[in-house]
C-alpha cells in the first residue's frame, strides 16, 4: 500500500511538473513570452512550434476541465519552397493517398499526417475479428510504416479548422489515458479523410445498449460480450428464460456489415461453441433486423434471395420490413409496416446501420459558402472542397461529389446525337449518346451498361443471360420502356422525360472502402504529378489540367457463412457458393496493404481451420 501511495504521489508530481512546463492562457489564443523554451518542430526549414511556460489555471482547448499542456504553433514569416500538405485521418482514403505518394514526395511537399488513431484498420475483416477467426494485429498496420521517409505523423484529434487563416487546432486523444496536449498547426493544402460516425437516427437507447461496429475496439468488446453471455448462460442456476435471452444476438442492419457479423457469429457457434457448450447451444438465436424487404438491398436481387436461403438453412432469422423503435437494457423494440411492436430480448445487440456526419465536417460547413449536404462536404469532380479556393481537398466518407445534372444539357446532347437531324433518335443513336455522355456525366454510365446488357453486348457475346448491371430492377430502369420495341424512336420530349428520371435517381458514391481507396490513389497521382500550393492564383493553371475523378465499380462481395460468399460483379452477374467463398478469402488476404499482413491473415485462416477459434475473454 505504501509503495502504491508513493508511486501515485510521484506520478502526480510529475504531472504537475509537465503542466507547469507548458500550459495555455486563454485557450490557445495567447502565450506569455516569459521563460520560453523551444519545443520540437514539425519539420525542417522553419520554426513551427514554440512552447512557453507560464503559471496559470486556465483550461486549454479540448480539455476536460483539468490543466493541460498546449503547444502553440509559431510559424516564422520565412516560407520554404515546399507547401505544407496536412492529411487528416488514417482510414482507407488517407492511407491509400499516402501509400500512393512516391518515396521522394518530401522534395515537393512538407507532409504531415494527423489522426487520433496511429494505425490503419482493414475494416472488411472486422467481423472476423469479433468472433476470433482473425486476430486484431493481423488487420492493423501502423501509420508510421506508411509515412516513414515521406513526412511526419502526429497522433492527435483535429478539433477545429480555420479555412481563412489556414490553421488547425489539434489535441492528443483524450481516450489515450494521458493529458490532452493541444497545438495549432498551419497548412497550405489540407486533405480531409476523417470519415464518418455512427448514426443512431435519434433512436432512444442505441448509445447505451448497442454495440457499434466501426473500430477494432468495437470488435473486441463484442467478442468479449459473446463470451460473457455463453459463460453466464452455462451456469447451473441460470433460468431458462434468462438463458435464452443471453444467447439471443440481434444485428440491426441487413447490409454487408450486418450480414457478415451474423454469418461470422453463426460460424463461431456452429464450429466451436457447439462443442464447448453442448447443453445450451440449442437456445442460441441470431436475428437480423432490416428495414427493406430483403437483405443486401444494394446487390443483385438473386444474391439477396441466395443469402436469405443460406440464412434460413443456418437458422438465422430475418426480421424484414421492420425498424427499431427503441432499445432498452436487454430488449429491442421492433416496429413493422403494420405498426405492430415486437420486443426482442437479447444478450448482445449490434448496431450496423447508417453513418452520420463527422462533427469536424459540420464545423467546416458552417465556415464555407455553398455547403449544405447532410452527411459530408461538397466537392467538385476533382475532390476540391467547394468554397475553399482549392486549399482543402476531401475524400472518402467525408466527401460528396456535387455532380452536374444531365437534364440541364438535354438539348445539346440530343442535337449532337441526332446525326440525320430528323428530330428523333433511334436506339443505336441513343446508345451512342449514353456512352459518350457518361464521360461527362458519370451517373449515366450505369444506364449505358444496362442498355448494353439488354442487347447482349459486352456480356461475353451474349452467352450470359441478361441481368441488371446497374443494381435496379427492370421496372425501375427509366430506359426499360424504350427497349421493348427495337424500332423505337425517341423524341426530344421523351428524352427530357428519361433524363429527368435518371437525374432524380442521381446519388452520391457509396460510403465504401472501395470508393475511398480509389479516391486516395487518384489524389496521390494528382499531388505527385504537379505541385499543389493551395493558392488560387498559383494553382489556376494546374486546376484546368486536373482530370476529374471517375469511380470504377469493381463489384461487391459479402461473406454469408459456412465458407460461402457472394459476389455482385458488373457485366458478369452474381457469383455465389463455396467457390465464391474461397475467392473471397483469397481476395481479402491479397488486398492487405503489406506482405506482413498478408501472411498474418493467411495464417489466421489456416489456424482457425485447424485449431478452431479462441473464445477466451481476455
Amino acid at each position: 500500500m505504501q509503495l502504491q501511495q508513493s508511486g501515485r504521489q510521484a506520478f502526480e508530481r510529475a504531472s504537475q511538473r509537465r503542466e507547469r512546463r507548458c500550459v495555455s492562457l486563454q485557450g490557445v489564443r495567447a502565450v506569455v513570452s516569459a521563460g520560453s523554451q523551444p519545443c520540437r518542430g514539425l519539420g525542417s526549414g522553419r520554426q513551427h512550434m514554440v512552447c512557453k511556460a507560464v503559471a496559470t489555471s486556465e483550461t486549454s482547448v479540448g480539455s476536460t476541465g483539468t490543466q493541460t499542456g498546449v503547444y502553440y504553433n509559431m510559424d516564422s514569416s520565412t516560407k520554404t519552397s515546399r507547401p505544407r500538405l496536412v492529411v487528416l485521418g488514417s482510414g482507407w482514403g488517407a492511407m491509400s493517398f499516402i501509400k500512393g505518394l512516391p518515396s521522394n514526395i518530401s522534395d515537393m511537399y512538407e507532409l504531415i499526417v494527423v489522426s487520433p488513431r496511429n494505425y490503419f484498420l482493414y475494416t472488411p475483416l472486422l467481423p472476423a475479428v469479433a468472433t476470433g477467426t482473425m486476430e486484431e494485429r493481423s488487420i492493423v498496420e501502423p501509420v508510421r510504416n506508411f509515412i516513414v521517409g515521406k513526412g511526419d505523423f502526429y497522433e492527435a484529434l483535429c478539433k477545429d479548422i480555420d479555412p481563412v487563416a489556414k490553421e488547425l487546432v489539434c489535441c492528443f486523444p483524450e481516450d489515450a489515458g494521458l493529458d490532452s496536449a493541444c497545438f495549432k498547426l498551419s497548412y497550405d493544402v489540407l486533405v480531409m479523410a476523417v470519415g464518418s460516425v455512427n448514426n443512431t437516427f435519434g433512436i432512444k437507447g442505441v448509445d447505451q445498449y448497442c454495440f457499434y461496429f466501426k473500430s477494432i475496439e468495437d470488435a473486441g468488446r463484442l467478442r468479449a460480450r459473446v463470451s460473457e453471455c455463453f459463460e453466464r448462460a452455462a451456469l447451473p442456476a441460470t433460468p431458462e428464460e434468462e438463458r435464452k435471452k443471453l444467447l439471443t444476438f440481434v444485428v440491426v442492419g441487413g447490409g454487408p456489415t450486418g450480414v457478415e457479423v451474423a454469418a461470422e457469429l453463426y460460424d463461431m457457434i456452429e464450429c466451436d461453441l457447439a462443442k464447448l457448450y453442448p447443453n445450451i447451444v440449442k437456445d442460441v438465436s441470431i436475428q437480423v433486423v432490416e428495414l427493406m424487404d430483403h437483405v443486401l438491398s444494394t446487390y443483385d436481387r438473386a444474391i439477396s434471395i441466395y443469402t436469405a436461403d443460406q440464412f434460413k438453412r443456418a437458422g438465422i432469422k430475418l426480421v424484414l420490413n421492420s425498424r427499431v423503435a427503441a432499445v432498452e437494457d436487454g430488449c429491442v423494440k421492433v416496429l413493422n409496416k403494420a405498426n405492430d411492436v415486437t420486443e426482442i430480448k437479447f444478450g448482445a445487440c449490434v448496431w450496423a446501420t447508417g453513418i452520420a456526419m463527422n462533427p469536424l465536417i459540420r464545423q467546416l460547413q458552417e465556415k464555407l459558402p455553398g455547403q449544405s449536404h447532410f452527411r459530408s462536404v461538397l466537392t467538385d469532380e476533382c475532390l476540391r472542397v467547394k468554397g475553399s479556393d482549392g486549399s482543402i481537398w476531401a475524400l472518402g466518407d467525408a466527401a460528396t461529389i456535387d455532380q452536374p445534372k444531365a437534364l440541364d444539357y438535354a438539348e445539346q446532347l440530343f442535337d449532337a446525337a441526332d446525326t440525320n437531324k430528323d428530330g428523333k433518335l433511334n436506339l443505336q443513336e441513343l446508345k451512342q449518346l449514353l456512352n459518350d455522355a457518361s464521360k461527362e456525366f458519370s451517373h449515366l454510365e450505369e444506364h449505358a451498361r444496362y442498355f448494353d446488357s439488354q442487347s447482349g453486348i459486352r456480356r461475353f457475346g451474349g452467352m450470359l443471360p441478361n441481368s441488371n448491371t446497374g443494381g435496379s430492377t427492370q421496372e425501375q430502369q427509366p430506359l426499360a420502356p424504350l427497349l421493348i420495341n427495337p424500332d423505337t424512336e425517341v423524341t426530344l420530349d421523351q428524352f427530357h422525360e428519361v433524363l429527368g428520371k435518371i437525374d432524380k435517381g442521381l446519388r452520391a458514391l457509396p460510403a465504401t472502402a472501395q470508393v475511398a481507396n480509389q479516391q486516395g490513389k487518384y489524389l496521390a497521382k494528382v499531388f505527385a504529378s504537379t505541385k499543389i500550393t493551395g493558392s488560387p492564383d498559383l494553382d489556376k493553371a494546374v486546376a484546368e489540367n486536373v482530370k476529374p475523378f471517375r469511380y470504377f465499380h469493381k463489384g461487391s462481395a459479402a461473406y454469408v457463412g459456412s465458407d460461402k460468399a457472394v459476389f455482385d460483379l458488373p457485366r458478369i452477374g452474381p457469383l455465389t457458393g463455396t467457390g465464391a467463398g474461397f475467392v473471397w478469402k483469397s481476395y481479402e488476404t491479397l488486398s492487405q496493404f503489406s506482405f506482413r499482413n498478408q501472411c498474418l491473415v493467411a495464417a489466421d485462416w489456416l489456424r482457425t481451420k485447424i485449431f478452431g477459434r479462441d473464445i477466451s475473454r481476455v
